[in-house]
């Protein structure tokens, strides 16, 4: 680096600049940004996987209570004749 001369200018002229460093702290903040919204979206993810499972589960309750019903129609109108 260039000597600093008795008093004159700024001391940003002559002090040295670490870059990397500032580089390196952005991009820390930009990971754990992205982290950020990473665990929201998968947060979303699970519930709407949570409520498409519960959804699924009424069909199959609600087809299996109209085979049931049906099964017991037939043994009713068998036990009838």
């Amino acid at each position: 680096m260039t000597a600093r001369r008795g008093g004159e200018g700024s001391r940003f002229l002559y002090e040295g600049f670490d870059a990397t460093s500032m580089r390196l702290e952005a991009s820390e903040r930009v990971a754990e940004e992205r982290w950020t919204g990473l665990e929201f979206r998968l947060g979303q993810i699970d519930a709407a996987l949570e409520r498409l499972e519960k959804r699924i589960w009424v069909g199959v309750y609600g087809v299996a209570a109209f085979l049931l019903s049906q099964m017991a129609e037939a043994i009713i109108t068998a036990a009838t004749k």
